[in-house]
């Protein structure tokens, strides 16, 4: 059975939508990030990168990351709970990659819950390993998280990999 993927509109996170980022946020996870870190990442942190999804103009999930140098860290990606499952997680992975490229980055790193089975599934289709574990990394249960990262994004193999599966996802 094919899955319908959602179309979504990607666009920089603008203070207007911290809102709705803050309602999927408490919604997603159990230690919610306040609104004033998003206005400080928003307002103060050059290094970061945040976008949200829309479907027919509301906010449906969001995902952030920071390019330091060389190297992007994936801080957030969270789709609305009646949302998922319909591709918005992937195409907002899609485009922080393609923005980590475009800043320069040569790879992607991110934390997981050990538990979060569903997005490791995700991390790995484009190409992220499972480099180390971070032990009692969750505050709220402290469960461990997994260290995935993806290699030389500018790799021949990475590139032949990922170019394909977006093409493919985005139908282009």
């Amino acid at each position: 059975m094919v899955r319908e993927i959602t179309r979504v509109e990607i666009a920089p996170m603008t203070p207007a939508d911290i809102p709705a980022v803050l309602e999927i946020e408490r919604r997603s996870f159990s230690s919610p990030w306040p609104r004033d870190a998003y206005e400080h990442e928003l307002d103060h942190n050059r290094s970061a990168v945040y976008l949200v999804a829309r479907r027919e103009g509301a906010v449906v999930g969001y995902a952030g990351m920071w390019v330091v140098m060389d190297e992007a860290h994936i801080t957030t990606i969270a789709v609305h709970p009646g949302m998922r499952g319909q591709g918005i997680g992937e195409r907002l992975l899609i485009a922080l990659i393609d923005r980590a490229g475009e800043r320069g980055a040569r790879w992607v790193q991110l934390e997981v819950r050990r538990s979060n089975l569903v997005a490791q599934s995700l991390y790995r289709k484009y190409g992220f390993r499972d480099v180390g574990v971070r032990r009692h990394y969750y505050s709220d249960n402290g469960e461990d998280a997994l260290i995935m990262w993806t290699g030389n994004i500018w790799e021949e193999e990475f590139r032949r990999r990922y170019e394909k599966l977006r093409a493919v996802f985005l139908g282009s």
